[in-house]
């Protein structure tokens, strides 16, 4: 809870640049409180912001609570909507993803993205990282927390589920920064290990979750916030005509 506290009160000072571009998703960790100064400023915004904080946290946690609720529903006819599985899942992405972003080639993890996602990312920021001479390096440690917070089910004519969207909060220990291939220079980051929060999405395609988006952390309130609109789950099977036992 701490470093998501920490993470929300970022938003609300002044006294940070903007994030620079790597990792997944074209996002490099921000360097969050290296300094006395910044250590300082710190602590003065999180008693100005704590309440904030602390609201934001609360709305995470209903809707983790209703995603749960929703995934067990639908995971008696579809083991594939079990969270233990899903969770499994996400791991696996998180890692391979991480691992063919720092050697360049996004195309090695392609199974665990949508078609569209891993082609966007070659494109727009490996294919041009690779032209500037630099390198991303991203290791990471290990996962500390996921954190589902919007589930949406669909489905089509033959596959039930099929399109489902997932968006999970995950919060990793790991190093992210830019290196420039020629003499190792760190020109983008630190190579420190810091706890990165992202927003990862998932869509579920031909009987797999895949990756469809990787978002700032800051941004969870908007999926929170959708989480609020989408319908119950009971409805939601209704309406594509699929038959789930209740409790």
């Amino acid at each position: 809870m701490k470093h998501k506290i920490l993470n929300i009160l970022l938003l609300c000072a002044l006294f940070y640049p903007a994030t620079a571009l790597a990792g997944p998703g074209g996002k490099i960790a921000k360097a969050v409180a290296e300094t006395f100064w910044g250590k300082v400023i710190l602590a003065v915004v999180v008693l100005i912001f704590l309440p904030l904080a602390l609201w934001v946290i609360l709305q995470e946690y209903r809707a983790k609570k209703r995603v749960l609720h929703d995934l067990k529903i639908v995971a008696r006819a579809s083991p594939d909507f079990d969270w233990i599985k899903i969770r499994k899942r996400i791991q696996d992405c998180f890692h391979r993803i991480h691992t063919a972003w720092e050697k360049s080639d996004v195309s090695e993890a392609a199974l665990w993205m949508t078609d569209w996602y891993w082609k966007n990312q070659q494109m727009v920021y490996l294919d041009r990282w690779e032209r500037d001479g630099v390198v991303n390096i991203c290791e990471v440690d290990k996962i500390n927390t996921i954190k589902p917070i919007l589930f949406s089910f669909r489905s089509d004519d033959h596959t039930p589920g099929e399109g489902s969207e997932l968006a999970v909060l995950i919060e990793a220990r790991m190093k992210d920064y830019l290196e420039r291939k020629s003499d190792g220079k760190v020109v983008e980051g630190s190579k420190k290990k810091k706890d990165v929060e992202r927003v990862w999405s998932f869509t579920f395609e031909k009987g797999q979750w895949v990756v469809s988006n990787i978002d700032e952390g800051s941004n969870s309130l908007e999926y929170v916030e959708m989480m609020k609109s989408v319908p119950k789950i009971e409805e939601a099977l209704q309406l594509h005509g699929t038959a789930f036992n209740r409790e």
